[in-house]
């Protein structure tokens, strides 16, 4: 049974030369690193520009001073240990502080670092704040990766929020069936866990992260039936990406791929403005042309995603832009009153946030 071995210095990284390795040190004394042979495996490591070397394997670049560790303020939205509710319907649960590999995109490295001390280990008072509120019908487990925990803390973790009656979605955010398939393909206890929570009325979700068509090999692909005959039910998000998937061939061709698997496109994020991510962030209205391109060459399931902004105040589409200005929609917000509300911008090339784009030109409530 193979069972990829997990590496956590540069120094075991057999892809890279002596030279890369001490140039990099600095990088990963700020940002940590952590991979698997399994994932290491996908890069060609003779292209210094190779997409999968880009998603986990640290850049010098991650030292420029930009952004902030918290760049879309979730610290406002903490309402028990671990736990964010921020959108009425929707429950946040930090359930994990690992990961199968550590994305140098990630937007919650704060979770890596020494001071992290979001991540809950009793969830008691969480399942208190859900009980006492019944518009939460989706519960998110998150972290870090929710599938880097055992399956049997993952199945105390799922009983328990499935004991409260009005939560009827549990969902599962992970990057494991990309990072490392194998931890599904060598446990039959996991699929048990989705037959035995995932019901007929009230089904668990598993929202994957593929970032680029490489990451979707045959292992992940097994993996991912595995699941879906057990009923879990699958959507991918992932971010837009300078070097990984910047293309319109690429976001079409993962699209494509990831509908032909049953997994249903969900999200294209916008790059948070995290620290040490500026080198990653394609421009908004240079990424929604990205988008729309490879939309013209995917079926209406393929490209079912919504181009958006995870933003403080709400997550904001991107959904239009033209000679003069750039067009956007509360497709979900923290205030009830925003959800919905069309906003009109003149045109800002160089914008890389909705911060860029100052006040609205216009703006409007949909009734």
């Amino acid at each position: 049974m193979y069972q990829p071995k997990y590496i956590t210095g540069l120094a075991k990284v057999p892809g890279l030369s002596a030279a890369e390795k001490q140039a990099l040190a600095k990088v990963q004394d700020k940002f940590a690193f952590r991979s698997n042979e399994y994932y290491l495996s996908l890069i060609d490591w003779s292209d210094p520009h190779d997409p999968i070397r880009r998603i986990v394997i640290p850049d010098p670049a991650e030292l420029e001073e930009w952004g902030t560790l918290d760049a879309s303020e979730e610290s406002q939205y903490i309402v028990a240990p671990g736990m964010e509710h921020k959108y009425e319907q929707t429950a946040l649960v930090l359930v994990s502080d690992m990961c199968a590999g550590f994305c140098r995109y990630c937007f919650r490295k704060r979770l890596f670092m020494d001071t992290n001390r979001e991540v809950v280990r009793d969830i008691s008072k969480d399942l208190s704040y859900i009980a006492s509120h019944p518009e939460i019908t989706n519960v998110l487990l998150s972290g870090g990766d929710t599938l880097f925990l055992s399956t049997k803390q993952l199945e105390n973790i799922i009983r328990q929020f499935r004991e409260i009656d009005h939560v009827r979605i549990i969902r599962i955010g992970t990057k494991v069936p990309a990072y490392n398939p194998y931890r599904i393909l060598n446990d039959p206890q996991l699929p048990d866990v989705i037959r035995k929570y995932g019901t007929d009325e009230k089904k668990i979700y598993i929202i994957t992260q593929f970032n680029h068509p490489r990451e979707l090999t045959k292992p992940a692909i097994r993996g991912i039936n595995i699941l879906q005959d057990a009923g879990a039910v699958f959507a991918n998000q992932t971010p837009i990406l300078r070097g990984i998937n910047d293309d319109p061939d690429v976001v079409a061709e993962l699209h494509r791929n990831l509908s032909f698997v049953g997994i249903a496109p969900y999200y294209v994020f916008q790059c948070r403005p995290t620290l040490g991510n500026r080198h990653f962030v394609v421009p908004v209205e240079e990424a929604y042309f990205i988008l729309e391109k490879a939309k013209m060459n995917c079926s209406g399931l393929a490209k079912r995603f919504t181009f958006a902004m995870s933003h403080v105040c709400g997550k904001i589409a991107v959904v239009g832009v033209d000679d003069e200005r750039t067009y956007m929609k509360y497709h979900q917000a923290a205030s009830w009153d925003d959800i919905g509300k069309c906003m009109s911008f003149n045109r800002t090339p160089g914008a890389l946030w909705f911060d860029d784009y100052g006040c609205p030109v216009s703006e409007k409530r949909v009734e």
